[in-house]
Order: structure tokens, then C-alpha cells, then sequence
């Protein structure tokens, strides 16, 4: 995973295809004053002896593992620990209007698709015409891009839309604010996998609003789940389409809400990520 900040940040969702820690205690100290525990002295051959053969079973052990084979999927809907663990395949290296291209041909490179296209999708960048553009053409398929762009630039360019957010007709926030609009995924879920198809869910948190003196619409969290249709097309996963839905949203946590200058400044200062595993 990477810091990356190419394409900006959180999602409005207004388009879409429509451990545990085991504390060991210190044992109870002994009596200084009681009676001594006497024991029974071992032959230093035999003591060498067993130190070899441990040594030896602990490295035919250890020469045996195979760290690299991902932990056996669990039975019912709690994720293996290897849904998140490193894969030792390298991360890609190439990108398209900021987008990460290139992803693995299986299931972890239709997650990091998945998760890299909600970022895209839902960021400030869909409000600038040319940005836009150039992001649904590097997200979606070739057939499909023309008619999501048709559907994009009605929302995205609608006046009575950017006035409802508190932006001008050309995507622009106030003098003085910062429009802040950035998704920040928590995970990832294959739903289907066929190959050339697969269908992953999103879950993330989208931060948007904007931040500044006098802005009449803040900065807010709130929590989405996307799940994308993906085709492998011309050697990289590609949107067909996705849905939305909100949720889940955790209990918020009794926190005093940053200034306005403080938030502007964390997203200015604080890059987005590009996802890849």
C-alpha cells in the first residue's frame, strides 16, 4: 500500500451502476528466608545430548514450514487471516489518471481494483470536468464508460446538486474553504470470483464536506458499502457497474470535532492511499 494522493479523496455515492493478548504473569517470588529447593545434578553429557537433539528437531521444524501458504479459510463468515497478509506478489507500478493499472489476474487483484475504483469514484476529482473524465475512462470498460459518463457529468455538473453542497457551477469551493471529499476503505470482500468476473464489495468511511470559516456544510463521516461488478478486459479488472448501499456505521466515539482550519490542514497534509496487496 502506498501513499498516493493522486485523485483526491472521499465518496458522495450520488452515482453508481446506479487476539487476543495472553498476559503471562510473573511468578510468585520465592522465600528468601524458606528452605532451599535442592536439585539432583545432571551429567553434563547428558545435558549436551538433549540440547543437540532439540536444536535439530526445532530446525527440521522450521525448515518445514512454509510461511508463504496463505492460513486455511475458516468455516463461517469470519475472514482469514490471509485476506489482509502480504502475498509476495509485487504491487503494481502503473497508472492511468492517478489510478493504480495493472492489477493480478486472480482474486486479491480484483480487491485491490475494487478498493483503488471507490477511492477514484468517489473523490473531488469527479467534480472537475477534465479530472472526471479521464477517471470513469481509466475505471470503467470501454462500452461502459461513454454511457456512465453521460450519467456522471448530470449529477456532477447539475447546479441545483453543486449550490445543494455549497460549491459554484464549475466544481469550485468558496474563497476561503477547502472542499474535501475522500473514501477511505476498511475492507474488502470477494462476493464471486469466475475468472474473467468477479463481484467485491467496499466497505469504507467517506469524509465530505466543506471546511473553511463560514462553510455552511462541514466536513461529516459517514459510511458506505460499494459492491462492483468487474470484468478482465484488455489485461486489467475493469468496473461494468456497482451499487451502494450505506453502512455498516459504527457507534461514534465522544469526540470534540477539529476547527475548521484543522481539518483543512490534515487533508492537505495528509495524502489519500492507493490499495494494493
Amino acid at each position: 500500500m502506498s501513499n498516493d494522493d493522486q485523485y483526491g479523496g472521499a465518496g458522495y455515492g450520488e452515482v453508481g451502476g446506479t487476539g487476543q493478548t495472553r498476559t503471562r504473569l510473573p511468578d510468585a517470588p520465592t522465600d528468601p528466608y524458606g528452605p532451599t529447593r535442592r536439585t539432583s545434578r545432571t551429567p553434563r553429557s547428558l545435558v549436551t545430548v538433549v540440547g543437540v537433539v532439540v536444536l535439530l528437531i526445532a530446525a527440521i521444524a522450521f525448515a518445514n514450514q512454509s510461511p508463504d501458504t496463505p492460513d486455511a479459510k475458516p468455516t463461517g463468515d469470519t475472514p482469514s487471516t490471509s485476506t489482509t497478509a502480504p502475498t509476495g506478489t509485487d504491487p503494481v507500478t502503473g497508472r492511468t489518471a492517478g489510478i493504480p493499472k495493472g492489477f493480478a489476474h486472480d482474486e486479491q487483484g480484483a480487491q485491490s481494483a475494487a478498493a483503488n475504483y471507490a477511492v477514484a469514484l468517489g473523490s473531488d476529482g469527479m467534480f472537475d470536468a477534465p479530472r472526471r473524465k479521464a477517471i470513469i475512462q481509466a475505471a470503467y470498460l470501454p462500452d461502459v464508460a461513454a454511457a456512465r459518463q453521460s450519467d456522471y457529468d448530470k449529477i456532477y455538473s447539475g447546479q441545483e446538486f453543486l449550490t445543494g453542497i455549497g460549491l459554484d457551477t464549475a466544481g469550485k469551493a468558496p474563497k476561503g474553504q477547502t472542499f474535501i471529499s475522500r473514501v477511505n476503505p476498511v475492507g474488502t470482500k470477494v462476493e464471486q470470483y469466475g475468472g474473467d468476473a468477479a463481484t467485491v464489495s467496499v466497505w469504507y468511511s467517506a469524509l465530505f464536506g466543506l471546511a473553511g470559516e463560514g462553510s455552511k456544510n462541514p466536513v461529516a463521516e459517514s459510511w458506505y458499502t460499494n459492491t462492483f461488478e468487474l470484468k478482465w478486459a484488455d489485461g486489467d479488472w475493469k468496473v461494468s457497474d456497482f451499487t451502494q448501499k450505506e453502512g455498516p456505521a459504527p457507534v461514534g466515539r465522544d469526540q470534540a470535532a477539529s476547527s475548521a482550519e484543522e481539518m483543512a490542514a490534515a487533508v492537505s497534509q495528509f495524502g489519500g492511499f492507493t490499495y494494493a496487496r
